[in-house]
């Protein structure tokens, strides 16, 4: 008789209600909301079968099932700020059998507070019970920090005696639970009601990711950190149905030459004008968005054959009503733009792009950033992340023949 194939379920816990952070787990990081990134990283983990999100809150719900989740409704009674994690995961647990009619052996628990967690880290902490009998598991970073308690007749060492202080590389690490994931036999997690019990493995993760986002500052280090940390995002074709470009920074250098009579001109890339055509043989659906009503704008619009929004004052709102005018699915638009005034569009969509010169809090919203800088072939080199090597073979547009003087 054929076994039955074990079930892995990841829950992932994501109530509405934040107080230290306000929807904190839709807060973007690298470009993506918080929620999206654990589910990411649990859909990335080999032994992992299903994944799960509990929340409360519709627009969680949502973008969970954006990402590749399923959404289980947690009751309001499991949705303040007293009850538990383990509750949570009781409930989405009862809540999946239900619906699949199969029972779960393994099930994790993920926070997608710690917005680093990778899916090696998630495999980890499966293969502990899967493969080498632990009842529970959790990850945890390596330390050798010397810790103390404060008491009324002075500084004591916890791990340590203050007469004696050994170097580094003579002590034996101690380990940081790092909040991020934990796993537990489903059946003895029924029986215990805890995320600990029986024989508890730890999966070591690497130090510099450890980060729980519990207020403002943790968010902004986070945003920070994430282009440093994050692997390199790159979409394809297959990602992106329309890529929608700011014009100022973006397909110009940001610099604007006045003649005397006040008319404005404006330096384009032609291989930004390469790609663009490219990515309409392709059939993506394109658009221009600019905050500026300039002649400039419409007339570059024109000749690369693009339609145009300009003199718009919010860009997020032209940007959504555009999309539900062409019935398109903002996770699947691609938004290119260089300054401040292009973060509300970045919340919006699917694939938020900086070009190489963009304002730092720009870089840091985006879930990819382009080598080239805004003006200088940022546009073609999107298009060849959308096209690949299709965009090299493409004809160039010839010159018109140089007349001599």
């Amino acid at each position: 008789m054929t076994a039955r194939p074990a079930t892995v379920l990841a829950v992932i816990p994501a109530r509405g209600g934040s107080k230290g952070v306000p929807g904190k787990n839709l807060a973007p990081v690298g470009g993506l909301p918080l929620v999206a990134r654990a589910v990411r990283a649990c859909l990335g983990a080999r032994r992992v079968t299903d994944v799960v999100v509990s929340t409360d809150d519709p627009a969680i719900a949502a973008a969970a099932r954006a990402a590749g989740a399923q959404a289980v409704e947690r009751p309001p009674a499991l949705a303040t700020d007293t009850a538990t994690s383990e509750e949570a995961v009781l409930h989405a647990l009862d809540a999946f059998e239900e619906r699949h009619g199969r029972p779960v052996d393994v099930v994790l628990l993920v926070q997608c507070t710690s917005p680093f967690l990778t899916a090696d880290d998630v495999d980890g902490v499966a293969a502990e019970l899967q493969e080498r009998g632990a009842d529970t598991a959790l990850t945890v970073a390596p330390t050798h920090g010397f810790l103390w308690w404060g008491t009324p007749v002075g500084a004591v060492g916890v791990n340590h005696d203050k007469a004696h202080r050994p170097r580094r590389q003579d002590r034996e690490p101690e380990y940081l639970e790092t909040g991020a994931a934990y796993g537990m036999d489903a059946r003895g997690f029924r029986t215990h009601r805890h995320r600990f019990f029986g024989r508890t493995a730890l999966v070591v993760t690497d130090p510099a990711r450890v980060l729980e986002i519990d207020d403002p500052h943790d968010l902004a280090r986070a945003r920070a950190l994430a282009p440093l940390l994050d692997e390199t995002a790159r979409p394809t074709a297959d990602d992106v149905d329309a890529v929608v470009l700011d014009f100022d920074g973006t397909q110009t250098d940001d610099r604007v030459l006045i003649d005397s009579e006040g008319r404005e001109f404006v330096a384009v890339h032609r291989g930004d004008g390469l790609g663009v055509a490219a990515l309409r043989r392709a059939g993506i659906r394109l658009l221009v968005l600019s905050t500026e009503r300039n002649p400039v704008v419409a007339a570059r619009a024109r000749k690369l054959g693009v339609p145009v929004l300009h003199g718009v004052d919010r860009k997020d709102l032209a940007l959504k009503q555009w999309c539900d005018d062409h019935a398109l699915d903002p996770q699947r638009v691609l938004y290119a733009g260089n300054d401040v005034n292009d973060l509300p569009c970045f919340g919006l969509v699917g694939w938020p792009v900086a070009v190489g010169s963009a304002h730092d809090s720009v870089r840091a919203a985006a879930r990819a950033v382009t080598e080239t800088p805004g003006g200088a072939g940022a546009v073609r080199e999107i298009a060849a992340w959308l096209l690949g090597p299709t965009l090299n073979t493409l004809p160039r547009t010839p010159s018109p023949p140089r007349k001599d003087p």
